[in-house]
């Protein structure tokens, strides 16, 4: 009996160190190293440049490949940008496969005091971009043919992703005739000089073509949603 108590308090002992370093906040770097720190802080230096304060210590934000805080666990986005500017989304599913969305990191915004019961995720719009990783491997966009691959072994998980690019084409579909509706109804308006007729034709025309835009947009979020359950249910 003593040497089973024994044991679990040698088994605690070494847990204890694990589950403290595992609870800290962190910069992941590019390099796969790993800085822990009780505080991690995005600020601006003395000449207005971000960067990162892992306690007192400072690191560029050009080298963090992943960082977690309070606010959130964040990727870098660096690679996605055509001028390779360092952006941080917000990671929205963890597992297996980690689900990103496009919300430039702004820890203002974050830590703004609540006004008129607007909550703190009403106050940015999030962008439509998003990624996904493993563990912490490098990003990828979600695509129909990224995540084909990765999730070749989870029939359900490819079942949304099917769901998924059956609402993709269809909004092309819809956004591309509500394009060429939006383009006549210009053409009619300019081509029967402002008359009558042609200002009720053109705005017939202009206005199903909004509607079919409007449409077209709301198929896409909701495909979109797809994305979400087939990572969902793959990290179950």
């Amino acid at each position: 009996m003593k040497k089973l108590i024994l044991t679990a308090l040698v088994g605690y002992a070494l847990a204890v160190p694990a589950l403290a370093q595992d609870s800290k906040n962190f910069l992941y770097l590019f390099s796969d190293s790993i800085i822990y720190a009780q505080k991690v802080q995005l600020r601006p230096d003395f000449s207005g440049y971000w960067q990162f304060r892992a306690d007192s210590r400072r690191v560029p934000i050009s080298q963090v490949k992943f960082f977690n805080n309070e606010d959130g666990f964040f990727a870098n986005t660096r690679r996605f940008s055509l001028a390779g500017e360092s952006q941080f989304s917000e990671r929205i599913v963890a597992g297996k496969i980690n689900l990103f969305q496009e919300r430039p990191y702004d820890p203002e915004a974050f830590h703004r005091p609540y006004h008129y019961g607007m909550e703190r995720d009403r106050l940015q719009i999030a962008a439509l971009s998003m990624y996904y990783n493993k563990g912490f491997g490098d990003l990828k966009r979600v695509r129909y043919r990224n995540l084909m691959k990765d999730m070749a072994d989870h029939p359900q998980s490819m079942q949304f992703l099917k769901d998924y690019r059956k609402s993709s084409q269809l909004s092309k579909i819809i956004s591309v005739t509500a394009g060429a509706a939006i383009i006549a109804g210009v053409a009619t308006l300019l081509t029967g000089g402002y008359s009558e007729s042609s200002f009720t034709n053109s705005s017939i025309l202009m206005g199903g073509g909004i509607v079919l835009a409007t449409g077209g947009y709301l198929i896409h979020l909701s495909g979109k949603k797809n994305i979400e359950k087939a990572i969902t249910n793959y990290n179950k």
